[in-house]
């Protein structure tokens, strides 16, 4: 019997078919799916990762609450055509503290993975006011109503402490300090030097330019620090794995 004619008779069984397809599927499955029992952690750590300052957090709520993840993705892929436009490639522990992470599966809008520090502040409050101001072509509906919507951090805390349940390694004294880290971020007068030794790197001022503490500061908070934590210029892939 040649190779094709048996193709044809497990072709032409179903019960057959069905059994060889089942087991070539359990397969391949244990193939990839076992070796991770065996690692520890499946997540290269990068030097300059740290988990979201409360101001940071508050703003990722807003923006998940809002939907912005449904037309924007915050993951660049390997592809040359997507690292011209966006930046590096996205890494895996750069949505390590993410829950849920925001990927995204479609782009209406561009990808704000490395959105960091690419506009001003100003921009981002036009954009949010009036996104037509600032993209004539852009469908985005107006969100001029955070910056009328205040925030207290009456709950901040416990947000954090959430957040450790699932595995973000906020301690003690972050959870302690969080309703002061909150508003510390968002006033340059403030004293914020313990807010930098708790999240490095987290940029202090008043975001919205107003008085209080507005959603607008937070989600500005939130999108200004996107992408940068990890300084590429001498990040390298660890080879090993």
């Amino acid at each position: 019997m040649s190779i094709l004619s048996k193709h044809k008779f497990i072709e032409t069984n179903a019960t057959l078919l069905l059994v060889l397809s089942f087991l070539v599927v359990t397969i391949g499955g244990l193939v990839q799916i076992v070796p991770l029992f065996y690692l520890e952690n499946t997540i290269e750590k990068v030097e300059g990762m740290r988990p979201y300052s409360p101001l940071e957090l508050a703003g990722r709520d807003i923006y998940v609450r809002e939907g912005c993840y449904v037309c924007h993705s915050q993951m660049i892929r390997p592809m040359r055509d997507e690292v011209e436009r966006y930046g590096h490639y996205s890494l895996a522990a750069e949505s390590m503290y993410d829950h849920p992470f925001q990927w995204g599966s479609k782009r209406t809008g561009p990808d704000l993975a490395r959105v960091g520090g690419r506009y001003s502040d100003d921009w981002h409050l036009d954009h949010l006011r009036d996104p037509q101001s600032v993209v004539p072509e852009s469908i985005m509906p107006k969100y001029g109503f955070l910056e009328r919507k205040l925030i207290e951090a009456d709950h901040i805390a416990d947000l954090l402490r959430t957040h450790r349940l699932v595995g973000v390694p906020y301690t003690d004294e972050m959870i302690d300090a969080a309703a002061e880290d909150f508003e510390a971020q968002a006033d340059p007068d403030s004293d914020y030097d313990a807010l930098l030794e708790r999240y490095p790197g987290a940029q202090v001022r008043n975001f919205d330019g107003q008085a209080g503490i507005s959603e607008a500061d937070a989600v500005i908070a939130y999108l200004q620090m996107l992408g940068t934590l990890v300084d590429f210029s001498t990040f390298t892939p660890d080879a090993s794995r």
